[in-house]
């Protein structure tokens, strides 16, 4: 059974900066390329960014300036390090594995496990 566990998630305040992380159980981990997506109440599932076994990554352009995607094979997880947040930034953040790769990383249709999410709220 795969198990993706998201940690981290809290809140802050504006300007803070907040580092989650998801680790990976029941799937061999090199073999998946991971990804953060984020969800805010009344709003459709966006993508934050994605990394491929090699850490390769692409970012949404709304947060690459600010966001940060990185993974450590050796430990099954893989991280999202936030800085500057803004009070839009408040969402369920998810993580989410595929083990087929295709160009469409931004599309939630194309994973195959997800994280139960974690919540990031930001205030002012």
């Amino acid at each position: 059974q795969v198990q993706l566990v998201e940690s981290g998630g809290g809140s802050v305040q504006a300007g803070g900066s907040l580092s989650l992380s998801c680790t990976v159980s029941g799937y061999t981990y090199h073999r998946l390329g991971m990804a953060w997506f984020r969800q805010a109440p009344g709003k459709e599932r966006e993508a934050i960014g994605y990394i491929d076994w090699g850490g390769r990554t692409s970012v949404n352009d709304s947060v690459k300036d600010r966001f940060t995607i990185s993974r450590d094979n050796s430990k099954n997880t893989h991280y999202l390090q936030m800085h500057n947040l803004e009070i839009e930034d408040t969402a369920m953040y998810y993580c989410a594995a595929r083990t087929v790769w295709t160009p469409l990383w931004y599309d939630p249709g194309r994973y195959d496990f997800w994280g139960q999410g974690t919540q990031v709220t930001v205030s002012s």
